[in-house]
């Protein structure tokens, strides 16, 4: 039986050797999940999660109860996941708006080889509130973001209990204001948790819920902005991984830098890429709901929203398991 039993566990060994990480913590990051957080952080009682507002702050303290729950720490340290965010600076770098004092929120998960190089995987968790009698429920916009790195989160977590954390720092970055400004991200920036220097990367994911009407006949698709900006080896890391584990269309068409939109100016990730830290942008483009009443959770493509942000997950994990810090071989141009 003693023979046996070393057997049965040399076996069981093996077994774990050959199985992908990766795909074993990404199957966790589901449809289903990514439903239930979603119809509960784009509902009415969000009241649009204005910046500063009360539906805010009920935003930021269901973030700080999913990473408490699922004991995922504060790089704060004990139980102040929130990055408090003065009036003051908001008001300063708004669009000529009067701001109540805001907060970003963050949760950390500590490498275990290379632990001050950090991953920072960002979304806002602002959208443009109640104007009217209309509540502005940001399903798309960027509840879907939000979601997505509660769940990418949750992976990691999952990971980290069983032995296979990531060799380098995870930082879950939840930011305010990005309707107002790209001011959470602007002010996370300015006043790091962690050195700017230490900062491997942003995976940055805002609206990632949705079809837009270029690719209605080929659905399986997302923008990604930014890749190749600064470091060669993100995007060929990033279509690398793609093309191993999910074989998404990765739209290149907002990489432009004729594109009169000015996409990669215009969301989270900018405030790191000025700082000469390389990002990835994933977007599912614009759509008829876009920045209207009618942006609601019944209306997001919630297999499409998994294969997205199973993707993030992906790319994150490589990028933190790999064995060298990515490379940034070009410059910025402001």
């Amino acid at each position: 039986m003693a023979c046996g039993s070393r057997k049965e566990t040399s076996i069981t060994q093996n077994n774990e050797k050959n199985i992908d990480q990766a795909v074993k913590y990404a199957t966790t990051i589901t449809a289903k999940d990514l439903g239930m957080h979603l119809f509960v952080y784009a509902s009415d009682e969000f009241k649009g999660r204005e910046t500063g507002e009360p539906g805010q702050k009920i935003a930021v303290k269901y973030i700080k109860d999913f990473y408490v729950n699922h004991k995922i720490a504060s790089p704060m340290g004990g139980d102040d996941y929130f990055q408090e965010i003065p009036s003051a600076f908001l008001t300063k770098n708004s669009r000529g708006k009067k701001l109540k004092d805001s907060e970003n929120v963050l949760a950390f998960i500590e490498g275990s080889e290379k632990p001050d190089e950090i991953v920072v995987i960002s979304a806002h968790l602002d959208h443009l509130g109640i104007r009217g009698e209309k509540i502005y429920n940001g399903a798309d916009d960027d509840g879907s973001g939000t979601v997505a790195v509660l769940e990418i989160a949750e992976a990691f977590k999952k990971a980290t209990k069983e032995g296979h954390g990531p060799k380098r720092s995870i930082l879950f970055l939840h930011v305010t204001g990005e309707e107002k400004g790209l001011l959470g991200s602007k002010y996370y920036s300015e006043h790091p948790i962690f050195p700017l220097k230490n900062t491997v990367v942003d995976l940055n994911i805002d609206m990632i819920g949705r079809i837009d009407a270029r690719h209605k006949e080929n659905p399986n698709f997302v923008y990604l902005i930014g890749a190749d900006k600064l470091s060669s080896e993100l995007h060929t890391l990033s279509e690398n991984i793609n093309k191993k584990y999910m074989n998404i269309d990765l739209d290149y068409k907002y990489n432009d830098e004729n594109d009169p939109n000015r996409f990669y100016y215009r969301s989270d990730h900018y405030n790191f890429a000025k700082h000469q830290i390389p990002i990835i942008f994933y977007f599912n483009g614009t759509h008829v709901d876009y920045h209207k009443d009618s942006d609601t959770p019944d209306k997001i493509n919630y297999n499409l929203l998994e294969n997205r942000t199973r993707l993030v997950f992906y790319t994150a994990w490589e990028i933190a398991n790999r064995e060298n810090r990515l490379v940034v071989d070009k410059t910025e141009k402001r």
